[in-house]
């Protein structure tokens, strides 16, 4: 999955995760572990991501289908991930929610931090993950472009 915030990455994940497919949601173990607060500090990010990478691992060896519910904003981090699962004899495809700048920053604006899934951003930095967000292309791989 990728997408900025607000684009309905987990909305959508969550549809896949009922046909049976594994959800790993950077957003819910950041929860789990306590941080209500984004973006979350680097060192954060890199000890829960390694976190979802050794568990996306483990599951595409054991045969598992998995959706990673991560930002994936550049195409360096898509990149490193879908070598990963090469590594692994897996052919991973690109899902991304091409969802209009208003309508993200209308959602993020209406979110109540709630929830993993409903974590506030201010408006500034929901405008500068959309901003900043690397759109990809087929060149990088098999690729979904869902309209959200």
């Amino acid at each position: 999955m990728c997408g900025p915030a607000g684009s309905g990455k987990t909305t959508y994940a969550r549809g896949l995760e009922q046909q049976g497919l594994v959800r790993l949601s950077i957003d819910e173990e950041a929860w789990a572990r306590g941080y209500r607060r984004q973006p979350l500090d680097e060192e954060v990010v890199a000890q829960i991501e390694g976190g979802l990478r050794g568990r996306l691992v483990s599951l595409v060896r054991a045969g598992r289908d998995v959706v990673v519910d991560l930002s994936f904003w550049s195409q360096q981090k898509r990149a490193e991930y879908r070598a990963l699962l090469t590594e692994l004899g897996v052919l991973a495809e690109t899902v991304y929610l091409a969802t209009p700048r208003e309508v993200v920053l209308a959602r993020v604006a209406a979110r109540s931090g709630a929830g993993a899934d409903d974590v506030q951003l201010s408006p500034a930095t929901a405008a500068r993950y959309f901003d900043h967000f690397e759109v990809p292309t087929e060149d990088e791989g098999p690729l979904l472009v869902v309209e959200s």
